[in-house]
């Protein structure tokens, strides 16, 4: 993959844990000036002193041009693109402080699979709009683990803007030997994408973690497949899309890799734990299960059936057994696979 003549930027990345710090490595490696801002000074310190993130990346070294900082300010100073790459909660947050500091960037765009919350949820381009409505907006989404991207394996993305010239150049600024970015602009059915597939990735770590063998994972992906393109389509998505690298293809990765957060939650439930001491040992973020909320709640507004997001749901939050959850899915009645 050769990488595009695209001149040296200088970025804010905003959000320094596994995925943040992924990106900002990889877009200094590209030559760019990257400012990898976190809201907590001791954590920030650490990865100053370490040149690493010896918490979520331990032993990947930072390239020179990146430069962790606790001072959202002097990471939005002059910067080119502002990139979010934060959890979906604190989306709107970080959004709020950035406008106290730069009330009109002229591009931002994220990394954050999920919707805002509230009643009801949002995507999360609808948060940014709300706060920043002559900004250009970009999503970056797709099958990816930090880990790989900063140790340099190959990887493939999605850009997605209504502004093409802004999603060419955010690809540009990605793309380089071993990462490949791809343009679009249905932002909607990129971020529906991105922010469902973690639900289904529960869905099948608790029935490989219950024994039901591939044929059970399969036949999850596939219908949990089909649940996000009718949601997708329902909100204004396109329906290529869902047969992409941020539809199909980032399905595919979470609910078959047991680096996927989601998936191990699932096997975690399986195995009988209590999902708080599940979230505890994974150890950071676990977007389904906010997802798991915001999805089923945007499908009943849409009069969308999604049934394998309305069992994780009752799983997560309303007590169902994970092994009668599972069975009963598989157990529904025949239908046409429309």
């Amino acid at each position: 993959m050769s990488k595009p003549n695209i001149d040296p930027a200088s970025l804010a990345v905003l959000g320094a844990g596994a995925w943040g710090t992924a990106l900002g490595i990889l877009l200094a490696r590209h030559g760019h000036s990257v400012r990898l801002w976190g809201h907590l000074p001791e954590e920030i310190e650490r990865l100053r002193q370490a040149r690493e993130n010896p918490t979520y990346l331990p032993g990947i070294p930072f390239p020179e041009a990146l430069t962790p900082t606790a001072d959202l300010k002097a990471a939005l100073s002059d910067a080119d693109e502002i990139l979010i790459v934060v959890p979906s909660h604190a989306f709107e947050s970080v959004l709020t402080r950035i406008a106290a500091i730069v009330p009109r960037p002229e591009r931002l765009a994220w990394a954050t699979k999920g919707l805002a919350p509230g009643e009801p949820p949002r995507l999360l381009s609808e948060a940014a709009r709300a706060c920043f409505p002559d900004t250009s907006l970009a999503v970056i989404s797709g099958p990816t683990f930090a880990t790989e991207v900063a140790r340099g394996l190959p990887t493939a993305v999605t850009v997605a803007s209504p502004d093409a010239d802004h999603a060419a150049w955010l690809a540009g600024l990605l793309h380089g030997d071993s990462f490949r970015a791809y343009t679009g602009h249905d932002l909607i059915g990129v971020q529906i994408g991105g922010a469902a597939k973690n639900v289904m990735a529960i869905a099948a770590g608790i029935s490989d973690g219950l024994g039901f063998g591939a044929n059970a994972r399969a036949a999850l992906i596939t219908r949990g497949l089909a649940e996000i393109t009718r949601l997708g389509l329902a909100l204004g998505g396109r329906a290529e899309t869902f047969m992409g690298l941020a539809g199909l293809g980032d399905l595919v990765l979470t609910c078959t890799d047991d680096q996927s957060r989601n998936r191990r939650l699932g096997l975690a439930l399986a195995r009988g734990e209590a999902m708080e001491s599940a979230r505890e040992q994974i150890g950071q973020a676990v977007e389904g299960i906010a997802a798991a909320r915001d999805i089923r709640r945007l499908a009943t507004i849409e009069n969308v059936e999604m049934p394998i997001t309305e069992t994780v749901h009752q799983v997560l939050f309303e007590g169902l057994d994970p092994a009668a959850a599972v069975r009963a899915l598989l157990a529904r009645d025949p239908r046409s696979e429309g």
